[in-house]
């Protein structure tokens, strides 16, 4: 059953409250972090990476922060780009945004042109400011539209969010990290069924994952840190 109008406008009025409560800690901590480290940042994807623990637990002593905020989009992260990036001068950058653009736009921009005009734009900003950080832009994860009890706000995001869509885009995420030097990072493997989906026994709601995904993602990436 779709949420009433009345009650998607409180979830979204929720949402950005949680955002901003979030982002106002982050500037906190910001404060007192040590510069040069290791930065997680984007949307929810990266909020819900338990890096740390998991690090921690495959004996990783460095020094990582999260900055990731869960319904972000790439127009969201440039404008709290300080808070989510900038301030922590980070010596290098794992970045995963753009998933939440992929979405009808209420001005009819097609979706592709606005998420690549405003990746640019974060990799400009990063390249200008940080010359010297080490920048690794990840690939989206794949979803599953397929799974039982998908909410139906859910379920209508994965209609647009498809594995086909995020495959094209992950391609031109590829391109685009070549073009300013920096690394694309995929650590999808793992995370795939036989028919290409987010696997069953990792996936929270088709489009995010428990932990025991987080952990084939951090073995990818490892090597990297």
């Amino acid at each position: 059953m779709a949420m009433s109008p009345e009650l998607a406008k409180m979830f979204k009025e929720q949402s950005k409250k949680n955002q901003d409560n979030l982002r106002r800690a982050y500037e906190d901590l910001n404060k007192v972090a040590q510069k040069g480290q290791i930065l997680f940042t984007g949307s929810s994807l990266m909020e819900q990476f338990p890096i740390n623990e998991i690090a921690m637990s495959f004996g990783v002593t460095k020094t990582i922060y999260n900055r990731g905020v869960g319904g972000t989009t790439t127009d969201d992260f440039l404008a709290h780009i300080h808070t989510v990036l900038l301030d922590l001068v980070p010596g290098k950058i794992f970045i995963n945004i753009g998933t939440n653009d992929i979405a009808v736009r209420p001005d009819g921009t097609p979706w592709q042109q606005h998420l690549f005009e405003n990746y640019e734009k974060i990799l400009t900003i990063i390249q200008t400011q940080l010359p010297e950080a080490e920048v690794y832009m990840m690939a989206y994860y794949p979803i599953n539209a397929t799974l039982p009890n998908i909410p139906e706000w859910t379920r209508h995001t994965l209609s647009i969010r498809t594995n086909e869509a995020l495959n094209e885009t992950n391609q031109k995420l590829a391109a685009l990290a070549e073009k300013y030097g920096y690394h694309f990072i995929d650590c999808n493997e793992n995370l795939k069924d036989a028919d290409g989906n987010q696997r069953a026994e990792f996936s929270k709601d088709g489009m995010h994952m428990f932990p025991a995904g987080y952990v084939e993602v951090f073995k990818a990436l490892q090597r990297y840190l």
